[in-house]
């Protein structure tokens, strides 16, 4: 008997704003982030939950929630409807020149570490690609918020995903400027800092992190302390350079304000070394002309200044060993 595999006139009407709706759990939110009006999103909501005979929605003046049946939609139908998208944009990005809203998901720290120096050779390259970067240090789930690709250093990166290598590995550098050095002195070994004022990283777990270091063969974390607690290295950079304290950050961002005596580089033989940055996406999604341009852009020698610690190094890494923190 042969199956009936006609899918019904306006079957998916409506399931976009749906989506919407169901990830910001407001109705305004997902109106402006498809550029309707919230009276449309409504329409769409009502005409779906009509066409489904279920309601979809709990709404209250102050709240909107799922029911049951609006669970196991959005269960179902949120994967389903991004293979659709991707399906869409592979067909249409096949033999075409690069196009479309490329949205990345990046710690603070490699903006001006990565991407700040690239990203005006990129965008006159692929004029058609529109790039939205959102500088965060919480780990975002890619698919759930709609980025295309993330960017991050240390740390994890989920075992599904596949892991690019942009940079080599590179130190965490100690560093502290003139006028704080001035004032004591400059930390010999790592007990040495319990005299100093520490600026410390509070992680998107909560957490605040310790200090690392390897003292010969041995790691060796150091509880810290000290007037400022920061939840991005750039902010750790610039209290450093301002004489508020010592501070542990990425090598490559720690470069500039060194050579250019803003700063001193401390307890080098102690340094540890991070695996270094990666681009990170969905293990089963094709990628997009889009994203490909983007990988190619970043990682080619010359397409930005950025600094040569920075420089990457290497092919596709092993997402179980690629790492991300800050």
């Amino acid at each position: 008997m042969k199956q009936n595999f006609t899918v019904r006139h306006g079957a998916l009407d409506g399931v976009e704003a749906f989506l919407s709706v169901a990830r910001h759990r407001n109705f305004r939110k997902a109106a402006a982030e498809l550029a309707v009006t919230p009276s449309a999103i409504s329409q769409a909501i009502r005409t779906l939950e009509a066409r489904i005979g279920a309601a979809l929605f709990i709404r209250t003046t102050r709240s909107v929630g799922l029911t049951e049946a609006g669970e196991r939609f959005f269960a179902r139908a949120r994967p389903a409807f991004e293979e659709l998208i991707a399906a869409s944009e592979i067909a249409r990005g096949m033999g075409q020149r690069p196009a479309g809203l490329l949205r990345l998901s990046v710690p603070p720290a490699v903006v001006p570490m990565l991407l700040e120096p690239m990203v005006a050779s990129f965008c006159q390259t692929y004029p058609e690609i529109e790039l939205e970067i959102v500088a965060s240090g919480e780990l975002a789930d890619l698919a759930a918020e709609g980025f295309d690709a993330g960017i991050r250093m240390g740390d994890l990166i989920a075992p599904d995903m596949v892991a690019v290598r942009l940079t080599p590995s590179f130190p965490m550098a100690v560093v502290g400027s003139p006028d704080y050095l001035r004032q004591r002195a400059a930390p010999e070994r790592i007990e040495d800092l319990r005299d100093h004022a520490c600026l410390r990283l509070r992680r998107s777990n909560g957490s605040v992190a310790p200090w690392s270091f390897v003292d010969g063969n041995k790691a060796v974390e150091a509880i810290v302390s000290g007037p400022l607690i920061a939840h991005d290295y750039p902010s750790l950079l610039g209290a450093a350079i301002q004489g508020v304290g010592l501070a542990q950050v990425p090598g490559p961002i720690a470069e500039a304000p060194i050579a250019d005596g803003r700063l001193q580089a401390l307890l080098g033989r102690f340094a540890v070394t991070t695996p270094g940055v990666f681009l990170y996406y969905p293990e089963r999604h094709q990628v997009l002309p889009k994203l490909r341009a983007f990988i190619d852009h970043i990682r080619q020698p010359g397409g930005a200044d950025v600094p040569r610690s920075a420089r990457a190094g290497g092919g596709k890494a092993d997402a179980s060993k690629a790492r991300e923190g800050g």
